[in-house]
């Protein structure tokens, strides 16, 4: 309590939670409670949590809009540190500053304002500019990589640091960030300059695309499983019989098989059957073995 009480005297009554469900927290819409939950609004705010966890040696975990994650059914031990209090948001020339917890689709759409390119693909991700740099996230035909310029983050001594693009070393869903357990605060992006109405024709085009191959009418965290070379685990699935297939309340989507969804019910020990079903069933009758692309974290009951 002694650190609940030095985390609330920083951050305020509001922005520290005991035992918050996490199940509010991510697009799954499962897990159990997180032991302390914190909401940093700006960078050294960030930084005193990280010091004060690091100080008296308790675990922390650092969480986007939880698009990409599975919450265990026993929670999250330690403090958990939401980063989806720092929101602003600026533009500079041709150039967007955003803070971590600043939603790639939100995003999108301020370049869109400003009459910015570049950013078109992230229209449809649900994560966040903090959780889109660790990942590398990307959609049809970019990523992040492609306009990323440089970042504020905060490595594991509790400096903050500057990383260029090329300091970042982006590869398919990865980078410095996720190798090195570094914090995301802030980043830049370079953008192009072009005609409005022609960004917006891309991004409607591409959120048609999402909306008639994916199932965004029932919970998920995306596609679960990573994409084998020269493959696709969605079809991989489908033809090994799998789609609609049920464990308790997880789901393989009818609609896309690469997803694992949410009926309503479901719990973590319901998605985790269901994955390794996934792979056992396809692994035995393809001799491919899928991959997970979710991020599990937690405890079991």
């Amino acid at each position: 309590m002694n650190l609940v009480s030095a985390l609330r005297d920083r951050l305020g009554e509001q922005g520290v939670r005991v035992d918050e469900p996490m199940a509010r927290h991510n697009t799954f819409k499962i897990g159990g409670p997180a032991d302390v939950f914190v909401m940093p609004s700006n960078t050294d705010e960030l930084a005193f949590v990280l010091k004060t966890c690091r100080d008296a040696d308790v675990p922390c975990f650092v969480l986007g809009n939880g698009s990409n994650l599975l919450v265990h059914d026993g929670g999250i031990r330690g403090v958990t540190i939401s980063m989806m209090g720092m929101t602003q948001i600026a533009c500079e020339d041709n150039k967007i500053h955003a803070q971590g917890g600043v939603l790639l689709p939100v995003l999108s759409r301020f370049a869109l304002k400003y009459g910015l390119s570049g950013l078109e693909f992230a229209e449809g991700i649900p994560g966040s500019v903090g959780g889109g740099v660790v990942m590398n996230a990307g959609a049809y035909d970019g990523e992040i990589a492609d306009v990323f310029c440089y970042a504020t983050l905060i490595n594991m001594q509790n400096q903050i640091i500057l990383m260029d693009n090329s300091a970042m070393a982006f590869s398919y869903r990865k980078s410095a960030a996720q190798a090195n357990n570094l914090v995301v605060a802030e980043v830049v992006f370079t953008l192009t300059p072009t005609e409005s109405d022609e960004i917006a024709a891309k991004m409607a085009d591409l959120r048609e695309q999402r909306i008639s191959k994916q199932p965004l009418d029932k919970p998920s965290a995306g596609s679960a499983f990573k994409r084998p070379p020269g493959k696709f685990a969605g079809k991989l699935i489908m033809d090994a019989g799998l789609r609609g297939y049920s464990i308790g309340g997880a789901q393989v989507s009818e609609k896309h098989c690469g997803f694992i969804v949410n009926k309503g019910s479901a719990t973590a020990a319901d998605v985790i059957a269901l994955m390794e079903h996934v792979i056992q069933v396809v692994r035995s009758k393809t001799g491919i073995t899928l991959e997970s692309e979710v991020k599990i974290v937690g405890e079991c009951e």
